[in-house]
C-alpha cells in the first residue's frame, strides 16, 4: 500500500468518526489529525465565524496559537481573514517577509517561532463556517503535496462541521419543543384547560411579558410559577 493510500484511508476512517462528534470534538480531531499526518504541520487550528463577522478560535494542537488569532483580529490582517474573506486556500512559505501582512508575520515569527502557513476556508455551499489553519517552524514548511493533503482534510472537516451543528440545531429545537409542552401541561393541569386553550394563553402571556415562548416555558417548568403581567 502506498502512502497515498495510507493518507487516504485515515482521512476516511477520520471522517467516520468526526460524523459521531460534537461540532467541538469534530474541530479538535481535526486539528490533532493535521499534526500527525502532514508533515510540514507543527500545529494547527480551527477559526470559527459567528454573526456580526466575529470571529473565535475554537480548536488547537497548541494553546499559543490562540495569540495568532489575537493578533490577527486586533491588525486586521492575517491568513485566516484572508481566507475567510477573499480566497479558499492562503499559502505563505516566510510569514517574516511576506508583503501581505507586515505587521502579523514578524510578530508571529518573533513570539512564537512559526514561518510558514497555510489557511483553508472552510464552508459548505454558500455558508462560511471558519477556518482550518496548518502552521509550520521553518520557511516553506509545506509543500505543495502538503498542501493538497490539507485541502482533503479542510473537505472532511467541513462537511463533519456542518453535520454536527445541523444536529446541535435540532437538538436544541425539539428540546425547546419539549419544555413548551411541559408547560402547556402545567397550564392544563392547574387551569383545567384543553390543549390549544393552554398553548393560547402561553402564547399571550409570552407576548404580554415581551419573553421569547421557550424561555417563559422555560421558566415555568422550572418554577412552577406563571409570571405576573
Amino acid at each position: 500500500m502506498s502512502p497515498d493510500d495510507d493518507l487516504r484511508d485515515e482521512l476516511a476512517a477520520a471522517a467516520r468518526e468526526m460524523q459521531d462528534d460534537s461540532p467541538q470534538e469534530a474541530m479538535q480531531r481535526a486539528v490533532m489529525l493535521a499534526t500527525e499526518i502532514i508533515p510540514g504541520c507543527a500545529a494547527a487550528g480551527v477559526c470559527v465565524v459567528h454573526r456580526g463577522d466575529r470571529i473565535d478560535t475554537h480548536a488547537t494542537s497548541n494553546d499559543a496559537l490562540k495569540e495568532i488569532d489575537v493578533l490577527q483580529h486586533e491588525l486586521d490582517e492575517g491568513p485566516c481573514l484572508d481566507a475567510l474573506r477573499e480566497d479558499h486556500t492562503v499559502r505563505s512559505d516566510d510569514l517574516s517577509t511576506d508583503d501581505r501582512w507586515p505587521s502579523w508575520g514578524p510578530r508571529v515569527v518573533e513570539r512564537l517561532g512559526i514561518r510558514s502557513s497555510v489557511s483553508y476556508r472552510l464552508y459548505l455551499t454558500d455558508q462560511d463556517l471558519g477556518a482550518l489553519n496548518l502552521y509550520g517552524k521553518d520557511a516553506s514548511a509545506f509543500t505543495d503535496e502538503d498542501v493538497h493533503d490539507g485541502l482533503a482534510l479542510a473537505a472532511h472537516v467541513s462537511v463533519a462541521l456542518a453535520a454536527a451543528q445541523k444536529v446541535q440545531q435540532l437538538e436544541t429545537a425539539l428540546g425547546g419543543r419539549t419544555v413548551i409542552a411541559q408547560a402547556t401541561g402545567i397550564l392544563m393541569e392547574r387551569f383545567d384547560l384543553d390543549p390549544d386553550r393552554a398553548f393560547s394563553v402561553l402564547s399571550r402571556m409570552s407576548q404580554q411579558n415581551n419573553v421569547k415562548l421557550r424561555v417563559l416555558a422555560q421558566q415555568i417548568v422550572t418554577t412552577r410559577q406563571l409570571p405576573t403581567t
